[in-house]
């Protein structure tokens, strides 16, 4: 099964489109560029990366980059099948809590692959966002709500 360690060849092509994308990356301020690269169920690859703002609240990082580029394009929840996130620091870094949340939007157990030039690790969404909130909990909410007397 594919995606399932961090040195699987099928991570090849994302690794290869996110590092494309962290070149592309707008970071004039903090320097610190970010890849990444969505691999959907169609076998498209949605590329992000970050883009930064002097009004730092506009910032938008690579991860929600692609998922906003790629819901323009008609993604819709549980058509993803990978992601990879890839940066130059040292130590690897893990999607922003709202990029997680975004993520969980559209995937609950995606793989997610962190690299850098000299490292990878394989998380999952529901590893990094345990007991996410989602569009689940909102319709839990209305159906209890109409059961209210």
């Amino acid at each position: 099964m594919p995606y399932t360690t961090p040195h699987d060849p099928h991570w090849d092509p994302l690794l290869e489109a996110a590092w494309h994308a962290w070149e592309q990356a707008y970071a004039p301020y903090s320097h610190f560029q970010v890849g990444a690269a969505l691999l959907r169920g169609d076998g498209s690859i949605q590329v992000g990366c970050n883009v930064e703002n002097a009004s730092y609240g506009g910032t938008i990082c690579a991860e929600r980059t692609a998922i906003c580029a790629a819901a323009a394009q008609g993604l819709r929840p549980g058509d993803l099948v990978a992601l990879v996130v890839v940066t130059q620091a040292e130590t690897l870094t893990p999607p922003c809590g709202l990029c997680r949340q975004v993520i969980a939007e559209f995937a609950e157990d995606l793989p997610i692959l962190l690299a850098n030039r000299h490292a990878r690790a394989l998380h999952s969404t529901s590893e990094l966002l345990p007991h996410a909130f989602t569009g689940r909990n909102l319709l839990d909410s209305a159906r209890t709500a109409e059961e209210l007397p």
